[in-house]
């Protein structure tokens, strides 16, 4: 199944799935599915079983040395992965609860490339072989367990598709939100100005440029520092580094941001 032509558009995702009928899904609607009818970008799902050779088309088999459940077998995926037959520059990975997780660095890093393809486990997951010998980067989006990859593989693209050029109305959506600068968003607020008795605050209606950066700064400090200790540790340090210039900056990890 494809949901567009996979060669109409310079950034692609193609999936590979058991269940490709869950593509395009919710990416076929909103600004993903505008930008998906326009040929901004492009997705392609592919069947697993399509690769299978046996007449029941099977895919997976019982756990070496036991265990509940079933794996995906590698001589089954890796031939969907060849048969996929994507350039060597765009990442494999595989939706899976212990790779390392999506990071909006890493997003900005796989929107900024041709694509990615990515593989949907499903079971117990799939034969370790098959990860080692073509090259899989695990991609986790939490620390939960899905029934499988696709929902995963859907949050992955969604996050990417909205970062590409003539997605998004303003290029500014993507620059100040949440974990853009390594802070929570700020709180927003709309019309009417007064809802159950509630106001919008008054720096926000003030016309002063200047404060309203400056409460949205803050808003954003005391939210990251109250609901992630993680994240606010980390932009800390890297404040204080900045403003020593002392400090050295880690390689750039190529997959994570």
């Amino acid at each position: 199944m494809t949901a567009s032509p996979p060669t109409a558009a310079p950034w692609r995702a193609s999936v590979l799935t058991l269940f490709p009928e869950m593509f395009p899904g919710p990416l076929g609607v909103s600004l993903a599915g505008r930008a998906l009818t326009s040929g901004i970008w492009a997705l392609e799902a592919r069947d697993i079983r399509a690769s299978a050779t046996d007449r029941h088309r099977s895919v997976d088999d019982t756990p070496a040395g036991g265990g509940p459940g079933m794996v995906l077998r590698a001589d089954v995926l890796a031939a969907a992965i060849d048969a996929a037959d994507i350039a060597p520059e765009r990442p494999r990975l595989l939706m899976s609860p212990r790779g390392r997780p999506l990071t909006q660095g890493m997003v900005r890093e796989l929107a900024a490339g041709p694509g990615p393809l990515i593989v949907c486990g499903r079971f117990e997951g799939i034969d370790q072989r098959v990860i080692d010998a073509r090259e899989l980067i695990e991609v986790s989006i939490g620390d939960y367990v899905l029934s499988g990859g696709e929902i995963a593989a859907l949050v992955l693209i969604d996050a990417c598709v909205r970062l590409l050029p003539g997605v998004m109305g303003k290029l500014e959506s993507g620059a100040d939100e949440s974990f853009s600068d390594g802070l929570l968003e700020y709180p927003q607020y709309t019309r009417p100005q007064l809802f159950e008795g509630r106001t919008i605050p008054d720096v926000l209606t003030s016309g002063d440029h200047a404060k309203v950066a400056a409460w949205r700064r803050e808003q954003a400090q005391a939210l990251t520092e109250a609901r992630r200790p993680d994240l606010w540790a980390e932009w800390r340090a890297r404040q204080g580094r900045e403003q020593t210039g002392t400090g050295q900056k880690a390689p750039k990890n190529t997959t994570d941001g």
